[in-house]
């Protein structure tokens, strides 16, 4: 998709002549530097931080999910962090809507929103919305959920696979809650949810954006992810994820079925060794950050930068903010 031409509006735009709102994304691969550099830059033009990353919504998950310290908190207001337990539903349609009524407010009180993740999928939902749901079938929830205990993640995404292979590639067969919502997509409509994707459109954006994204070399990147790995693991990543199973947290949730997470689940019941635990959750958070680059490389006009670049970044800002910049729009694809 080109970059979005900010010499004449589009679609529902038309009839209206004032330009976009401007927001500020910060994006890259987990374990890049994405936090500090954003906590810098919202402290020089007096911004907010939103959080664009599937794991940070969650209370009690902190150490498995890098999420912002105390001290970063209190140097910068950070909103969509911590807002549902691990056992509560939430997709990136449900984040485009909460984290546009924030950008919005934040926007009225004259703030820069400084959209800061690794979550490209919620970066899309937010710039341009999702796909209208469908409505809730509770029978048909209650029967996946039933064929979910009974046959097992792998069983439902082989199906998925065979209904929906796009979809399939892109979600983990140990991602249930992802798997059953494709899945109740396809029965309650007819159309996969990668028809409905692509059917969207996400041509028409709710904001002028400036995207800066975030890179290293990859050896470098993947030193630095080793690295955070075993900083989680010393600050207290099992023990973590005891207290959550302690607290009553199935290990099947989607939540407790994310990186890092499943790995120490595995380790606790007993299926990995210590060794093998970590070494599967270096790789995989490696391959993790693979996919991350991938999906951002997609997208037009970003301006990578390296971690180390701020006073770069602060000058694209200072010329986004006061002669418009250029609209940039995440390419139409799931994460």
């Amino acid at each position: 998709m080109p970059p979005i031409d900010n010499s004449s509006s589009r679609g529902n735009h038309q009839l209206n002549r004032d330009p976009l709102p401007k927001i500020v994304i910060v994006c890259g691969p987990t374990g890049v530097g994405k936090t500090a550099f954003a906590i810098g830059l919202a402290q020089r033009f007096h911004g907010q931080i939103v959080g664009a990353d599937s794991m940070q919504i969650y209370r009690q998950m902190n150490v498995g999910t890098a999420k912002p310290t105390d001290a970063e908190r209190a140097a910068v207001t950070h909103h969509m962090v911590d807002i549902i337990d691990p056992d509560q539903p939430f997709d990136a349609a449900v984040y485009g809507v909460q984290a546009h009524l924030v950008v919005q407010g934040l926007l009225q009180r004259g703030i820069v929103p400084f959209i800061v993740g690794g979550t490209g999928l919620y970066i899309k939902a937010l710039i341009f919305g999702l796909f209208k749901s469908r409505a809730v079938d509770a029978s048909l929830r209650q029967r996946l959920k039933y064929e979910l205990e009974t046959q097992g993640a792998a069983a439902l995404h082989a199906r998925l696979a065979r209904n929906d292979p796009q979809a399939a590639d892109r979600i983990h067969p140990n991602d249930a809650f992802r798997i059953t919502r494709a899945l109740e997509v396809i029965e309650l409509t007819g159309q996969s949810i990668s028809t409905h994707h692509r059917a969207h459109g996400f041509e028409t954006p709710r904001y002028q954006t400036l995207i800066i994204g975030l890179a290293l070399p990859r050896e470098q990147l993947y030193a630095r992810i080793d690295q955070r790995v075993e900083d989680m693991l010393k600050a207290g990543l099992p023990d973590e994820v005891r207290v959550l199973l302690n607290r009553g947290y199935d290990s099947n949730l989607k939540s407790m079925q994310s990186l890092g997470y499943r790995h120490m689940v595995e380790f606790i019941q007993g299926r990995l060794s210590w060794e093998e635990a970590v070494r599967t959750l270096k790789r995989d958070h490696r391959h993790y950050a693979k996919r991350q680059l991938t999906w951002f490389k997609a997208v037009p006009g970003i301006h990578w930068l390296a971690p180390d670049q701020e006073y770069i970044a602060a000058a694209q800002i200072v010329k986004f903010l006061s002669n418009g910049g250029s609209d940039t729009a995440t390419e139409a694809q799931d994460s």
